[in-house]
């Protein structure tokens, strides 16, 4: 691992960061609003964007991780030792998050066969076979993880607001965009 030379996150796991939060809350965003409409040209097109984004943000946890791996994080803000064992627990949770979800949803859309065209231009392999029962045990599962998501990402941001508005520790400047 490369060392940390400062007591900020690198360019590029803050561009990571910050692409992959608006990546997720958009895609859950589409996600519980689509499940909503009636069968429509908008609820297919919806279906597909959100697929589309699933995608993207498997890539974009991947390369997340790369980059998690082979550079260290700055050193830890000084905080209570129950505070720092559930940032790194609900950090790892996060991460595992990133890949079950999209992993989830393809290979529901593959059981139920409904095959990912990524933007309408690149086929990707069903993940599973289709097979509609095994598509009505993943469903409830991607929704699950999906939602587990949702709320360890609000856990998250509260977390980091309380750091920054309460314990003013200066632990979210190292995460924030254009801040030297």
């Amino acid at each position: 691992m490369s060392p940390a030379s400062t007591d900020r996150y690198t360019g590029l796991a803050i561009a990571l960061h910050w692409v992959l939060a608006l990546a997720i809350v958009g895609s859950f965003s589409v996600g519980v609003y689509m499940t909503e409409l009636p069968i429509s040209p908008q609820r297919l097109k919806l279906y597909n964007w959100h697929k589309w984004a699933g995608i993207c943000i498997l890539a974009l946890s991947a390369l997340r991780l790369l980059w998690r791996l082979t550079h260290r994080p700055p050193a830890d803000v000084p905080m209570p030792a129950w505070q720092q064992r559930a940032s790194h627990a609900v950090h790892g949770l996060l991460y595992v998050l990133f890949f079950a979800v999209p992993l989830a949803g393809w290979a529901y859309s593959s059981a139920a066969g409904f095959p990912i065209v990524v933007f309408g231009v690149l086929p990707l392999p069903d993940f599973v076979s289709p097979d509609k029962a095994l598509a009505e045990a993943i469903k409830p599962l991607h929704k699950i993880l999906a939602f587990t998501l949702a709320a360890l990402v609000l856990a998250h941001v509260g977390a980091a607001l309380k750091h920054h508005f309460v314990d003013r520790d200066g632990l979210l400047d190292r995460m924030r965009p254009g801040r030297a």
